[in-house]
């Protein structure tokens, strides 16, 4: 057998391996998308493509239609998570190996006639990015697999077939991306839980500015960048905890904030209702604010 015949055959055996937990999920008007089966009864998708809350189907590699309901949604994340009433799935295999350059196949399963694949290598891993959907991806993977009609809420497999993360065009216009196994995982097992994600929420804006000199020395590390307060909502967060107008934000939580991003990043859902120490620049010395973090909604 030639080494090309062995590729082939691995590559075809990766996407048996990983259409194994493919699921077609038929939930807008349009063209039906495709799932993953993160359990035995849940199927992890693209939010975008769940356009219906009603009367939506997933059908099964082995061709059985099942009724699902939405167990939980996060448009900024573009994740949806469905229930099934029964357990069917084969959970996917997973790994959050992944390095650029390295061969992967993007599957999608958008009608019963059965799998479809692309390959490419794995382009670039960046973040985090804020998404135009009003959220925060800590990390994307991009590739040169092309993005099919109904691939969206589909699997990037590696070569063994374990999934790497889930493909969406729906966080960038014009584009596809893969959202990565840790951190799509981890949504799903919020949305699977309590059907939302949390997001922290300050009240306040702000634009970077560069830290004075003398303010870098005393604050000795090696930080450039800090955000001026610009705007305090009223009763808002930031407020009510003691940030005022002219200061510049550090660091939140001990992490350093240097743009907006920065700051949108620092407010993750386990802050939310917790109080967090914001370092800040006030009158050129530095102070430390702590303030009781909201819900953004």
């Amino acid at each position: 057998m030639s080494t090309l015949t062995e590729f082939s055959q691995a590559l075809s055996t990766a996407v048996e391996k990983a259409g194994a937990s493919t699921i077609l999920v038929d939930a807008r008007k349009r063209y039906p998308a495709s799932g993953i089966a993160y359990t035995e009864d849940l199927v992890l998708t693209a939010d975008h493509v769940v356009t219906r809350e009603e009367n939506i189907q997933v059908v099964l590699p082995d061709g059985k239609s099942l009724a699902a309901t939405i167990a939980g949604r996060d448009p900024g994340s573009d994740l949806a998570v469905l229930r099934l009433a029964e357990k069917a799935l084969t959970p996917a295999r997973t790994s959050d190996a992944v390095k650029v350059g390295q061969l992967v196949l993007a599957l999608g399963r958008p009608n019963t006639q059965g799998m479809q694949a692309s390959w490419g290598i794995v382009t670039s891993i960046s973040g985090p990015t804020r998404t135009f959907r009003g959220g925060m991806l800590d990390e994307y993977i991009r590739t040169e697999t092309t993005p099919y009609p109904g691939f969206s809420g589909g699997p990037l497999v590696n070569t063994e077939g374990e999934v790497l993360g889930l493909n969406t065009s729906g966080l960038t216009r014009g584009s596809s991306l893969t959202i990565p196994v840790k951190v799509a995982w981890r949504v799903a097992d919020a949305l699977a839980k309590t059907g939302s994600v949390k997001r922290g929420y300050l009240g306040v804006r702000t634009q970077p500015v560069e830290i004075p000199e003398q303010a870098r020395q005393a604050l000795g590390r090696g930080q450039n960048q800090g955000l001026l307060v610009l705007w305090l909502e009223e009763d808002g967060p930031a407020a009510k905890g003691g940030l005022i107008v002219g200061d510049i934000l550090l660091a939140v939580s001990g992490q350093a904030v240097g743009d907006p991003d920065d700051l949108f990043a620092a407010l993750r859902s386990d802050t939310v209702g917790q109080a967090i120490a914001i370092e800040v620049l006030r009158g050129g010395r530095p102070e430390t604010v702590n303030v009781m973090v909201g819900e953004r909604k």
